[in-house]
């Protein structure tokens, strides 16, 4: 497996990260324990050494989930979670909130110590420089070694910035949402901070096996509410899914190989976490670091992708929190 650095503190992480949620929460039903921790060790036998969790994802199963399976080598991962989602009150980034959060996320992790911390929402109520303060504090403790920021807007992440480096922004981005290549990825850039794209398979409808006729249970799925996954939706977006198997087939690879693969040859700062929660996805994916798509491959797919209007917003704000662009 191949490595990237993200952010200018040192922070080595593989070029392929796993996202853990789906294995708890979010795209149907939970698995067991025992299967979770099949598919988080999976991973880590092909080579993947960056794990992506938060206290939100269950709520806290797959914290502990996370802990659980990566405890025989936890010297040699890097385990990402989140803050500032959940609360009594909705979204909460207060001081106080924080470290009562990081205190609880270190006993579900099993570890002394966080690898990467992400602030899960933009609080509109606590000052950017307020949160970026307390985890300064909080790396100077030894409780979080990097600190991160979800679906952030460029303001926000520079003012973050001059408070406590951050390392890594962590916003929806794949071939079929690129809202961040507006303002977030050049500032990344010139931040020198790297880019984590959540969702990087466009929460599963890039793999291709998601129709018209597919069904998403309302009680376990959140697609069940997301706009792009209507039916109509879903039908006006096949062309993109036709387009990456169009490429899969000459590179002798799958559409999931060439969407990861897409993002992975946009930035060198750039580590995708798709979800994973079955053992031939991590197989598939992994894979991905090493399809190498050309100059005319990348002009191929924005020639494709310009002929392509998509249908439906990029997520349902009510449902997952506020989120700047």
């Amino acid at each position: 497996m191949k490595t990237r650095i993200l952010g200018t503190e040192g922070l080595k992480v593989s070029a392929l990260g796993m996202g853990c949620m789906n294995l708890s929460f979010g795209t149907g039903k939970a698995a067991s324990v025992s299967d979770g921790i099949k598919v988080i060790r999976s991973a880590y036998d092909n080579g993947i050494t960056f794990f992506d969790t938060a206290e939100a994802y269950g709520p806290f199963t797959n914290e502990e989930l996370v802990g659980e399976s990566l405890k025989p080598f936890r010297k040699e991962v890097i385990i990402a979670t989140k803050f500032g989602m959940i609360s009594d009150t909705g979204i909460n980034s207060k001081p106080e909130h924080i470290r009562k959060v990081v205190e609880a996320s270190l006993k579900r992790l099993q570890t002394d110590y966080i690898d990467l911390l992400y602030q899960h929402r933009v609080d509109p109520n606590v000052p950017i420089e307020d949160v970026a303060g307390t985890i300064k504090d909080l790396i100077q403790e030894g409780k979080v070694k990097y600190f991160g920021l979800s679906e952030a807007g460029a303001d926000t992440i520079e003012r973050a910035h001059n408070v406590q480096r951050v390392s890594a922004v962590q916003n929806q981005y794949s071939i079929w949402t690129r809202e961040p290549e507006a303002k977030v990825l050049p500032l990344c850039e010139t931040l020198g901070i790297g880019f984590v794209p959540w969702a990087p398979i466009g929460t599963g409808f890039l793999t291709g096996k998601i129709t018209p006729d597919t069904k998403f249970d309302s009680d376990t799925d959140l697609r069940a509410v997301f706009p792009r996954f209507t039916p109509e939706a879903i039908r006006a977006n096949m062309p993109v899914v036709e387009l990456l198997t169009k490429i899969a087939n000459k590179k002798n690879a799958t559409a999931v190989q060439i969407a990861l693969a897409w993002l992975l040859a946009q930035k060198s700062f750039i580590v995708p976490i798709p979800g994973m929660d079955k053992i031939e996805y991590v197989t598939d994916n992994s894979k991905a670091v090493n399809v190498k798509l050309s100059i005319d491959d990348l002009q191929e797919i924005e020639k494709g992708l310009s002929n392509i209007t998509f249908k439906g917003a990029r997520l349902n704000e009510d449902l997952l929190g506020l989120s700047e662009e």
